[in-house]
């Protein structure tokens, strides 16, 4: 491998890991309509952010699970009515907005 490789895949890996600032967090909530089923600190249709932050605190694949849900869809964590899947919302933005919310989601 090339330095010059090297330290792309540096700068890749630190843009990466890169958190989305809370206001943008938020604007993509709404873009991709997460704000119709959840807010922040009180149950909608779905689990509170806050909420879903407390129960994943210290689990180390939260986000990985998480982002899977949100991908896929599921039911039966939160009750019975299913999240429906969001297969259109990129990667990238599930991972900001999981990221968003299990550091709170302030």
């Amino acid at each position: 491998m090339t330095r010059s490789l090297m330290i792309r895949l540096a700068l890749a890996a630190a843009a990466a890991s890169v958190a989305v600032p809370a206001s943008a967090a938020v604007d993509m909530a709404k873009k991709y309509n997460c704000t119709a089923c959840h807010a922040t600190d009180k149950k909608l249709v779905g689990p509170a952010y806050k909420d879903v932050a407390a129960k994943y605190k210290g689990d180390a694949a939260a986000a990985a699970k998480l982002a899977e849900k949100v991908k896929k869809g599921g039911s039966g964590v939160w009750g019975p009515v299913p999240m429906p899947p969001n297969a259109n919302v990129p990667d990238a933005d599930i991972k900001a907005l999981v990221d968003w919310i299990l550091a709170g989601a302030k």
